[in-house]
């Protein structure tokens, strides 16, 4: 293996990564860390002897909604602490965990939960969740919704001020056999049947991809597939002090990223978790300032808003020791901007649904190469195969489809086996990303192949462009695509954000590339915008973008044409 040599110091590849049920997680520090801060929701603080015991009741209560092994349950929670407790209160009754975005639409929500076999969903009493769910239990086979307060998780006296000062928000719920309060789930004494687990097989957690080629698609993610991943990012970032560190949750649970590299990580090491329902600029500078968190894990977009922030400077942010971004590349502007600022480590990660998720990372201590998203964790393989011929494995510095290894590579698609045939070849997961591997062992993202633009039959890769823009002084973001072109087949299109206060044209733009890249990846078009269009996550999206242009030139031959 070619990282062998390389690879740093205080980790070894080869150790050897324990199969246990996911839920192990958290029993484990629960006997290790009892009286430690597990949870910090806006100021209300859980131990997790608390937490523990919580859990505990939670599954009873699930086991008397009849969760047991093959039942889904639905999560359809911003970050809070009825996610937590339920997501291990399903885990430990024996069923699996189903995440649905609140940022889903109501088709979306819709074609997941009847494609999961979803019968019961845990929500919140808000008008911005608890309405698209009452409408399910009518529209699908959902049967059952458990329904948690704001009020039940905050501090004293927030509890007491969010009814009257947040009234306008809270939905009314009726009192009938179809609903659940989360705390009669929670009302027993704790007592369930232990699940027999078989973490190889078993389903700890249905996660939906991004449905890039067509309809999203469930990963069925093992119970071992899960913990693997969790326990590999513990073995990779070797200074974390286990039971002293505070994380900052900012990123959604209900993304693979932030289950495990936040949540499901925090719990293994005994962290504590700064949970924070959404990204808001200014209450995460203050959480930081206040409550100095260790580890603040991200995405590039987060990462930007932060060093542009006018007022930085009032916020103390060195207590800051280690980041990883993940979700999108992560421009090598910010990232040295970053580290300057708050005196951390800022490393790229790289992984995706499939893989639990997370496949490589650049080391906190050794060589940290530019533009590249690091060695493969422990136990994990990266092979670099022909993009024409899947059997065909390429040498080292050529590049290729990467394809992944390891016991973090799902079991398959849900109810999709051809679907899974087409992305596990000969126990390789096929990423659909092209990349390469130096002589190193460090690997290098090129581009996606469903994103690669074809100029009169030059490959462009967007990140190659994206990288160029991101260097003038006055964007502060950037995404390309390819548009349709009579001439050329495609041509490049950036979409850029500027600072503020800050101006450029296009023209200016254009002049700054030149020097920069290939005449073949210069923009043709360039459109100036205020905001541009993020996932749920909050890495910015092409998608968008690409059904905008997409119509646009449709009309415009159907205007020619009349």
């Amino acid at each position: 293996m070619l990282w062998s040599k390389h690879y740093p110091a205080a980790i070894d590849w080869n150790t050897p990564i324990p199969v246990k049920p996911l839920f192990a997680i958290l029993d484990d520090s629960v006997h290790r860390f009892k009286d430690r801060p597990c949870l910090d929701f806006l100021g209300r603080r859980y131990t997790y002897g608390e937490v523990g015991a919580l859990v505990d009741n939670a599954a009873s209560g699930f086991q008397k909604l009849g969760v047991g092994k093959g039942i889904k349950v639905g999560l359809f929670l911003p970050n809070c602490p009825q996610y937590v407790i339920s997501y291990f209160g399903v885990l430990k009754a024996g069923g699996t965990v189903v995440n649905f975005s609140p940022l889903y639409s109501e088709p979306e929500l819709m074609q997941q939960i009847e494609d999961s076999h979803t019968d019961i969903m845990v929500t919140l009493n808000l008008k911005v969740l608890y309405p698209k769910m009452a409408a399910m239990l009518a529209k699908t086979r959902l049967k059952k919704l458990v329904v948690g307060t704001m009020p039940e998780v905050l501090p004293f006296p927030k509890s007491l001020l969010f009814p009257l000062v947040k009234s306008k928000d809270i939905a009314a719920v009726p009192n009938d056999s179809d609903h659940v309060s989360f705390r009669e789930l929670l009302n027993n004494d704790g007592r369930f049947s232990s699940p027999l687990i078989d973490p190889m097989e078993d389903i700890a957690v249905l996660q939906y991809t991004g449905g890039t080629t067509g309809v999203s698609k469930g990963a069925m993610l093992t119970h071992r597939n899960i913990y693997a991943n969790t326990a590999q990012a513990a073995m990779w970032f070797t200074g974390a002090e286990p039971g002293r560190e505070r994380m900052l949750g900012v990123l959604p649970f209900f993304h693979v990223f932030a289950m495990v590299a936040v949540m499901n990580y925090s719990l293994f090491i005994g962290a504590e978790i700064i949970m924070h329902p959404r990204f808001e600029l200014v209450p995460v500078l203050k959480d930081i300032h206040k409550k100095r968190p260790t580890m603040v894990p991200g995405v590039p977009t987060m990462y930007t808003a932060i060093i542009n922030h006018k007022e930085r400077d009032k916020y103390d942010l060195k207590c800051i020791k280690a980041c990883i971004s993940g979700g999108a590349p992560l421009p090598l502007e910010i990232k040295q901007r970053f580290e300057a600022l708050t005196g951390c480590h800022l490393v790229e990660g790289y992984g995706l649904t499939e893989a639990s998720p997370v496949v490589a990372c650049n080391p906190l201590e050794g060589v940290n190469k530019e533009n590249s998203i690091g060695l493969p964790l422990p136990g994990t393989t990266i092979v670099i195969t022909d993009r024409e011929d899947p059997n065909k494995e390429l040498p080292q510095g050529e590049a290729g489809e990467i394809c992944v290894v390891g016991p973090q590579v799902m079991k398959g698609y849900w109810q999709r086996p051809e679907e899974s045939a087409k992305v596990l070849i000969n126990g390789r997961l096929h990423t659909g990303d092209v990349g390469y591997l130096d002589g190193d062992g460090y690997t290098f993202i090129i581009d996606r192949m469903k994103d690669l633009i074809l100029v009169s039959g030059f490959n462009v890769f967007p990140r190659t462009v994206e990288e160029a823009i991101y260097q003038h002084p006055a964007v502060e973001e950037t995404t390309v695509i390819g548009v349709t072109d009579d001439y050329t087949g495609q041509a490049v299109k950036a979409f850029v954000k500027l600072k503020s206060a800050h101006s450029l044209t296009a023209d200016e733009l254009n002049a700054f590339l030149r020097e920069r890249i290939g005449r073949h990846e210069m923009p043709k078009h360039i459109e100036f915008r205020e905001q541009l269009p993020k996932t749920m996550v909050g890495k910015l999206s092409k998608k968008e973008l690409v059904a905008e242009e997409k119509k646009r030139y449709e009309e415009s031959k159907r205007v020619a044409a009349q």
